[in-house]
């Protein structure tokens, strides 16, 4: 019976969303078709409520009427990584599932674009200006989407000078700023990519991570007043790393809060129907 009641409320979830305050709901709905273009709210709309491919084609657009805008090489980069890690699946022969995706090449080849792009106009920005923080940390959120593109989807030890840059250019941002949340929080990541991915030897060449402060710096970004968006980019993280160390009871209370959000993300609503018990 409760598994009965429990798939209602997450189709209802899925569904429209009509009980939710107005402010949550304008911020996951979708945009409105007033014949402007998509802006980068849009976009951000899109990608948490997991439509991926939607977000891309959303930035592709917004970045054509403004080619310099460095928030959107960013998040679409996000996006093809998340299209690609759903279109590879969780196959242990990483090369044949690449070899078989039929949509994967596109995939990739629009993902190394916008990355080397994006990478171009980092710098180049940095060389003007090495103390520009929106710059740095855009530079090293590029460098980490690449990094996690090696070791998730494809399952490939390599990317270390994009791992380097990265740990650089986030390590600076925090220097200069210790409450950039988004900084923070890509910055935990990196520590915990080297404590769970890489060997003993390795992790201590690449610096060192630390799994427990990842998981302390990303509750306290979780819990950091922000931008809405910004705070749910940490939600979601939090989220995901206690999904990835199977603490499924504190994965599902934030799952909860997050699919009030976003009632139209799929993800969420799977989750929550396979692992909630109420």
């Amino acid at each position: 019976m409760r598994a009965i009641v429990r798939f209602v409320v997450v189709a209802c979830m899925i569904g429209v969303g009509w009980w939710l305050p107005v402010d949550v709901r304008a911020a996951q709905s979708g945009p409105v078709d007033d014949g402007a273009g998509p802006t980068l709210l849009d976009a951000q709309r899109s990608f948490y409520n997991a439509r991926y491919d939607d977000a891309a084609t959303q930035l592709l657009e917004l970045r054509s009427e403004e080619p310099d805008d460095l928030a959107a090489y960013e998040l679409r980069t996000s996006a093809l990584l998340f299209q690609l890690k759903a279109a590879l699946g969780d196959q242990p022969n990483k090369e044949k599932a690449l070899k078989a995706c039929e949509i994967c090449t596109g995939l990739m080849a629009a993902f190394l674009s916008d990355t080397t792009k994006g990478q171009a106009l980092t710098r180049a920005r940095l060389q003007a200006d090495p103390a520009d923080e929106a710059a740095l940390f855009f530079l090293g959120k590029l460098n980490l989407n690449y990094v996690w593109l090696q070791l998730g989807p494809l399952g490939r030890k390599t990317g270390w000078n994009e791992y380097w840059e990265a740990r650089r250019s986030l390590d600076a941002v925090l220097k200069r700023n210790p409450g950039h949340v988004r900084a923070r929080v890509a910055r935990a990541w990196i520590d915990y990519i080297v404590d769970t991915r890489m060997p003993w030897g390795t992790s201590w060449l690449l610096g060192g991570g630390n799994k427990k402060r990842a998981f302390i710096i990303m509750r306290e970004a979780a819990s950091t007043e922000a931008d809405f968006f910004t705070e749910v980019e940490a939600e979601f993280a939090l989220w995901d790393l206690h999904v990835r160390e199977r603490k499924m009871t504190e994965a599902v209370e934030i799952a909860r809060g997050l699919a009030r959000h976003f009632p139209e993300n799929r993800e969420l609503a799977k989750f929550l129907l396979a692992h909630d018990p109420d």
